[in-house]
């Protein structure tokens, strides 16, 4: 990409593998674009990755995205867009050898070229990586991909990259960026950030949807587009025309979505969330700037999926009177008629009262048991398991019934994350002319340090109503590993002086019980009004093991906002 031009166009058709096909001809044609990334990967999808490639060594990429570029990839070429995604999974290599096949058989010029060096499987033992792995790669930085760009590369596929290097790379090819210069840098990963989960900055999952829906039609949100600047602050935008809206709201909710305290840790930069700007310069026009950058650490880190065993999951219905109780008899029959030498390691019993009293359907007074059993034998949580279940059909509590007949268990898989010394891992730009480029780490680097935020002055003292929080409260949440993200913001100032003293960790216990015996920690963000909490451990051994209702805290944020509390009367 030649340097020189002061704005780069930079637009997002997909947030994850699966989502909206057509995003990628949406973009395409909905506006000016200079190039157009896709993130497709996420823990979860890297184990199903992981599994194809067991099936077929020729798979582990997202096929979706060959589909797409068999629709799109003329039209890209045609427009100038250059492709950047991270498609490539476990096997980048094999995906840009299908997209030059599919560019050769579609007649479209287009040159390919790939980054690997990501999978670090084959070296487990040296990198001193558990034994068991399905899977374990190394969250690259963005110099791979700009390589790939400045070597006149149309379309980039990746492994695993680092989400933001889908942006930071194109910024580096075009500006001209380097290693030093992490004001610039860390801007890029912010504005990478906030476009790397698609619809998601233009109002989906927005806490404030209904008043949001008055106002814009969110129907069919467009995807966002940033334009980017050479001192690396960017605009956050989208085309003209496309649903949704893009506001400070919708992009402080996406800066809060699974990050963490004021240190955004990357293999690039480390940015400095604490020093974001942001600035609302019309509609559906956010500008970010002020970001500051320091060194990124001497380690990359590295997600790991293993199988962690089998599990299977049986819900009982129960219905009308007694809940408690049918659900306490339940239990004690399966548990008793389940021999000790059978029972499977883990038996997890969830009583979802979603029963209404006096209710006029009979679903409405129903609530569920759901058990969930896991166990590294496959046959403990097997057939048997639901034979079980079954067997009480009529001999136990009044109504007795399921929700489906109970299968035959399933493998389940765990994400953990390791860290590796940079240096140790092999990150390479595959040119499109088949050239290898090896990409150093970065040459400096450090630790972050401690930052310590002053509490804004407390709201005066005055008459309060009980109410639920998310009347004055937005909050996004997701998952990292077995961790869960809730972050938490107030719209105005008042409300950020009266949310900054009142939602302690110990008050996040006391609204979410099941956080109680769990490590939290709270992060102030006051230049975004907002508190990120971090709940280590709330989600077990990641999604993939299904250790909860929501196994990726999507919803955890609208369950705080959902508990009631005395909210000073002035900000109601």
């Amino acid at each position: 990409m030649a340097h020189g031009r002061t704005v780069l166009r930079i637009g997002n058709a997909s947030g994850f593998y699966g989502d909206r096909f057509e995003a990628v001809r949406e973009m395409l044609t909905g506006g000016p674009l200079d190039v157009l990334t896709g993130d497709y990967l996420a823990e979860l999808t890297m184990l199903i990755l992981a599994r194809d490639r067991l099936k077929d060594p020729s798979l582990g990429y997202a096929r979706t995205f060959l589909r797409q570029m068999e629709e799109c990839l003329g039209l890209a070429r045609e427009r100038g867009v250059k492709i950047v995604v991270n498609a490539g999974g476990l096997n980048p290599a094999r995906l840009a050898e299908e997209l030059r096949r599919l560019a050769g058989r579609l007649g479209v010029e287009a040159a390919v070229a790939h980054v690997e060096g990501d999978d670090v499987l084959a070296r487990r033992a040296e990198l001193g990586l558990p034994e068991g792995l399905l899977a374990a790669n190394a969250y690259l930085g963005a110099f791979g991909v700009a390589a790939c760009l400045s070597a006149g590369a149309d379309v980039v596929v990746t492994g695993r990259v680092t989400d933001a290097a889908l942006v930071v790379g194109p910024g580096i090819a075009r500006f001209g960026w380097t290693p030093a210069d992490l004001d610039v840098l860390a801007g890029a990963v912010v504005a990478g950030h906030v476009l790397e989960c698609g619809a998601q900055v233009t109002g989906g999952n927005y806490a404030f949807f209904r008043e949001f829906f008055r106002e814009h039609d969110l129907t069919r949100p467009g995807f966002p587009v940033a334009e980017l600047h050479a001192d690396g602050s960017s605009v956050v935008t989208k085309h003209p025309g496309t649903g949704g809206a893009v506001t400070t709201g919708t992009v402080t909710a996406q800066l809060l979505y699974e990050t963490g305290g004021s240190h955004y840790l990357g293999p690039d930069v480390t940015a400095r969330l604490d020093t974001v700007r942001l600035t609302e310069e019309g509609p559906d026009r956010v500008r970010i700037d002020g970001v500051r950058g320091e060194a990124p650490p001497a380690t990359l880190k590295v997600g790991l999926n293993r199988l962690g065993g089998h599990r299977n999951e049986v819900v009982f219905v129960l219905t009308g009177l007694d809940i408690e109780a049918k659900a306490a008899l339940v239990r004690r029959q399966f548990e008793e008629a389940t021999p000790p030498g059978a029972r499977p390691a883990e038996l997890r019993w969830t009583l979802a009262r979603t029963d209404h009293p006096d209710a006029d359907t009979e679903e409405a007074a129903s609530a569920y048991l759901r058990l969930t059993a896991r166990d590294a034998d496959p046959a403990k949580v097997g057939r048997e398991l639901g034979k079980t279940a079954v067997e009480l059909a009529l001999a136990g509590y009044p109504g007795f019934h399921l929700t489906a007949p109970p299968g035959p268990g399933a493998p389940y898989g765990v994400f953990t994350a390791a860290h590796v010394d940079a240096k140790l891992v092999e990150h390479t730009a595959v040119l499109p002319d088949g050239r290898r480029l090896a990409v150093p780490p970065a040459p400096r680097t450090s630790q972050p340090s401690p930052v310590e935020h002053e509490l804004p002055p407390p709201l005066p003292v005055g008459p309060t109503r009980r109410a639920p929080l998310g009347l004055v409260a937005g909050a996004r949440s997701g998952d990292k590993g077995g961790d869960a993200n809730l972050g938490v913001w107030a719209r105005t100032e008042e409300g950020w002086r009266w949310l900054a003293h009142t939602l302690t960790v110990s008050r996040l216990r006391e609204l979410l019980p099941e956080t109680t015996e769990l490590p939290v920690t709270r992060h102030l963000l006051p230049n975004l009004r907002a508190l990120n909490f971090v709940v280590t451990g709330l989600l077990g051994e990641g999604v993939a093991a299904q250790h909860r209702f929501d196994p990726q805290a999507k919803a955890l944020g609208e369950w705080l906002r959902a508990r009631h509390l005395d909210i000073p009367e002035v900000l109601l």
